[in-house]
């Protein structure tokens, strides 16, 4: 039995390992970046290692220095956990060669399945059903774009050597093809150091449906349960489920017994994934195999009462599977979402950032929470923007749905962007509800799931004026009862007037960065605040962080995260942000000229046009890219391209301006100026 583990990754992966090998009895070995040196991770191993610099490829992609540092500790076996080297055939090869234990499979089956395109031949062979597609060597642009037209479209364009979503182009007509195949090129490159792609025929409304498999090394394979994926944003899973809703038993014998084929075919040892796409005809197609465990692998362990990591383990110690196949027990229903550091109100773009309040639900039997985060940790832009992976299970689909509707109204996340709001939205579909979906859910019911900032915007506003005009009075009584006059006038904040109504002016940034000028009439045992055409009567006290209110006779109890000026109420419909500022200040409004600044840290990856160059409003002008993921910044309005202000590869940080275009408005004043003064 394996006795030192050296864990060759970070976050929620890292500290998931990490239980179960200490619960094996188990010592563990951490790496860290620099960005990652308080990490929980770090914290929770017995001992750890430095790697280097924050971003990966200085840091946990430096497979010769993990080898390394696994022969000077001690360490008999390496988890590479998910993503980094976690399918990195070399280095598996690179740990067989030093006479250490990889925790996955062989490296000539992560050779096999390392290619899709290599992957779909050997699948082929083993009567795995296709997709039709172009899986082949010849990858010049001209053969890609002729192959396309052959596959016919829809067209999915993707990275032969990635996955999570990235390098991955949907094309719906023969004028789109080379510039998604140079883009997903790119993008594959960056993300997996490989830009070789294949293509295959987009299938409009299929389900991704996935086979969790396990083999050891004595020519046992089995599979446990399915999993619904098919809740994607991006081609990135957002929800997933088990067992899938909806599939016949006969079907899921049919799924399983392909995905053991797919293993067997390649002498697979230890945890694997087999993806399937599962058309509306109830005919399915091999799409990947991941020779990893996946991110949503606790919904399995969930429904099986399993413990897979436990599973890698005595597998990577020569040991025999702990179940049969008939031994396989499928017990309830389990859903996980992933809480991301992102905002659904801006496109999804990740959010980095100190944490500064972090509340979790109550961890029992029937929910699970995975975190590499704790409150006031930073999310780094150099890695993945996961806070948490959410697990519920119960006894049925529809009461674990509602544990998961339940857990995400208790989540509390302030300061970062948050995608809470836009889970619970998905979980409280109706169309989810009746497991309704396929992979284009997400765009089918983009505006309903993300939902609209102001849903319970008024109330927001009055509570946050009300939490205002009680932390006055708080402070005003802390000052008076430690100045020489307690009794003093000038120490109160009752908006005193004489012979008038006392006056409250609250002013509010909110979170579209709009001005909200409060002025709530104070009648002693009661604010009186007219907004939008409502008249509302407010009360309330404040004990620790929870402001209790009243508005009109309803009483709620509100979770407030503080932060100086800024502070976050936590309502059911969502999370909503202030900054309380001077009454005096004024209305900002964001320029149209912003559109060209960083929308985040990311890294500059090439100009589309060039200085001088005359652009129209919505015309692409430059890539960059963060979390390893392309964003184009178009022109805000018809102009001129005057300047560049970094070049490719050049790092940017967050709202900095990016470039320069001068109107065309404004330069045909300029010019008419001229010619008068002429």
């Amino acid at each position: 039995m394996i006795t030192k583990l050296l864990i060759a990754n970070r976050g929620e992966i890292a500290c998931r390992i990490i239980k179960t090998a200490k619960a094996m009895g188990v010592r563990t070995i951490a790496l860290y970046s620099d960005a990652d040196k308080d990490a929980l991770h770090v914290a929770m191993a017995d001992e750890s290692y430095h790697l280097g610099g924050s971003a990966p490829a200085d840091s946990y992609l430096k497979a010769d220095l993990i080898i390394d540092i696994a022969k000077r500790s001690g360490a008999e076996a390496i988890h590479p956990g998910y993503g980094f080297l976690s399918e990195n055939a070399e280095f598996a090869r690179k740990c067989e060669q030093n006479g250490i234990a990889f925790v996955g499979p062989g490296s000539d089956a992560i050779d096999a399945m390392g290619s899709k395109s290599a992957a779909k031949q050997i699948m082929g062979k083993a009567n795995v059903p296709l997709v039709p597609g172009y899986h082949g060597d010849d990858q010049s642009d001209e053969n890609l774009v002729f192959q396309a037209t052959q596959v016919g479209f829809p067209l999915l364009i993707k990275a032969a050597y990635g996955g999570g979503g990235k390098g991955m182009r949907i094309v719906e007509n023969d004028g789109e093809t080379l510039e998604a195949i140079r883009s997903a090129r790119r993008e594959a490159t960056s993300s997996f150091g490989n830009d070789k792609l294949l293509m295959e025929r987009y299938l409009r409304q299929p389900r991704h449906v996935e086979v969790q498999v396990f083999a050891d090394s004595k020519g046992n394979a089995i599979y446990l349960s399915d999993r619904d994926c098919s809740i994607q944003r991006r081609h990135q899973k957002v929800v997933e489920e088990a067992p899938a809703p909806g599939l016949s038993d006969e079907l899921r014998v049919q799924m399983g017994e392909a995905a053991v084929a797919a293993a067997k075919a390649i002498d697979y040892v230890g945890a694997g994934t087999v993806e399937f796409l599962l058309d509306t005809d109830n005919s399915f197609y091999f799409m990947e195999m991941n020779t990893r465990l996946q991110v949503e692998h606790p919904v399995t362990e969930m429904v099986t009462g399993q413990d897979l990591v436990k599973w890698q383990l005595l597998v990577a110690s020569g040991g025999e599977l702990p179940l049969k196949q008939d031994e396989v027990r499928i017990h309830g229903h389990s859903f996980e979402v992933r809480i991301y550091a992102e905002d659904p109100q801006n496109e999804f773009l990740p959010a980095s950032g100190k944490l500064n309040f972090l509340r979790e639900p109550e961890q029992n039997r029937h929910v699970r929470i995975d975190s590499g985060i704790r409150e006031n940790d930073v999310i780094s832009n150099f890695y993945d923007p996961m806070i948490a992976k959410l697990i519920v299970w119960d006894e049925t689909r529809p009461r674990a749905l509602h544990r998961l509707v339940n857990a995400l109204e208790s989540y509390q996340i302030s300061g970062l962007k948050h995608n809470i709001e836009f889970l619970a939205n998905i979980a409280e579909h109706p169309a989810f509800a009746k497991a309704d979906f396929c992979t284009d859910f997400i765009e089918r019911y983009g505006n309903t799931l993300i939902g609209d900032a102001s849903s319970e915007s008024d109330t927001a506003i009055a509570l946050a004026g009300l939490y205002q005009v009680l932390l006055r009075q708080q402070q005003a009584k802390v000052n008076a009862v430690n100045s020489n006059d307690p009794y003093s006038p000038w120490g109160q904040v009752s908006g005193f007037r004489l012979n008038s109504a006392s006056i409250h002016h609250v002013a509010l940034l909110d979170e579209k960065h709009e001005l909200q000028n409060l002025l709530m009439t104070d009648l002693g045992s009661a604010l009186h605040l007219g907004l939008n055409g409502q008249a509302l009567k407010l009360a309330g006290q404040i004990k620790g962080d929870v402001l209790f209110a009243e508005i009109n006779g309803h009483k709620s109890k509100v979770p407030v995260s503080c932060d100086g000026d800024d502070f976050t109420l936590f309502l059911p419909s969502g999370s909503y942000h202030f900054t309380a500022v001077l009454a005096q200040v004024a209305d900002e409004t964001i320029n149209s000229a912003d559109k060209l600044k960083a929308p985040m840290n990311g890294t500059v990856v090439t100009h589309l046009v060039e200085v001088g160059a005359t652009v129209k409003a919505g015309q692409g002008l430059l890539v960059m890219e963060a979390m390893k993921m392309e964003y184009t910044i178009e022109a805000p309005f018809d102009g001129v391209v005057t300047e560049f202000y970094f070049q490719s590869g050049e790092l940017v940080s967050d709202g900095v301006q990016l470039l320069h275009v001068e109107e065309s408005v404004k330069q045909a004043t300029t010019e008419t100026e001229k010619e008068a003064k002429t």
